[in-house]
């Protein structure tokens, strides 16, 4: 009998005991989300409202705007920048290039070059502290080519016209 309890006692205690990498305490970080936390912070479940074009924001908003875009993803022939949370997004009134022209990648709008520039954002999915996020985008969002998306972030702007997205969400549209 007291052979059996010292066996429990150990084997409670090493059950107990913090294992390889380990720490006691509030400061060990947890695998799973917090309660009502969602697993994907970034990757909204519905899309955000007063969406407007690539074109109208471009013409509308200025640096620190609050902006919801939308858009498709390309206007080149790699959109994504990888092992990072950004990626290029083309006005939805300018149409891919179609298949039947033989286009390998119909989301760079190759057969539109002129107008492809003017209608372009970058969108660059940022963290709390305004840093992006170091996952790429089609891993984190879950994004192809030509994936429909609708952004919200703030406006951030070059001499140039150029916007950049500094989202803080995105939509990906079924």
């Amino acid at each position: 009998m007291l052979k059996q309890c010292v066996l429990m006692a150990v084997s409670v205690a090493l059950l107990s005991a913090p294992g390889c990498g380990r720490t006691e305490g509030p400061e060990q970080a947890s695998s799973m989300p917090a309660a009502g936390a969602s697993a994907n912070p970034y990757r909204l479940t519905e899309a955000p409202a007063g969406a407007v074009g690539v074109v109208e924001a471009k013409e509308s908003s200025q640096n620190d705007d609050e902006v919801v875009v939308t858009g498709r993803v390309g206007g080149e022939s790699k959109p994504f920048v990888d092992g990072m949370a950004a990626f290029l997004i083309v006005d939805p009134s300018l149409s891919p290039c179609p298949p039947d022209e033989g286009c390998p990648t119909p989301w760079d709008y190759c057969c539109n070059p002129d107008e492809t520039a003017a209608r372009r954002a970058m969108v660059k999915v940022v963290d709390e502290r305004g840093k992006v996020v170091a996952t790429d985008a089609r891993q984190l969002l879950g994004l192809d080519e030509l994936a429909s998306v609708v952004v919200r972030g703030r406006a951030q702007r070059d001499e140039a016209g150029n916007l950049t997205v500094l989202a803080s969400g995105v939509y990906v549209e079924p």
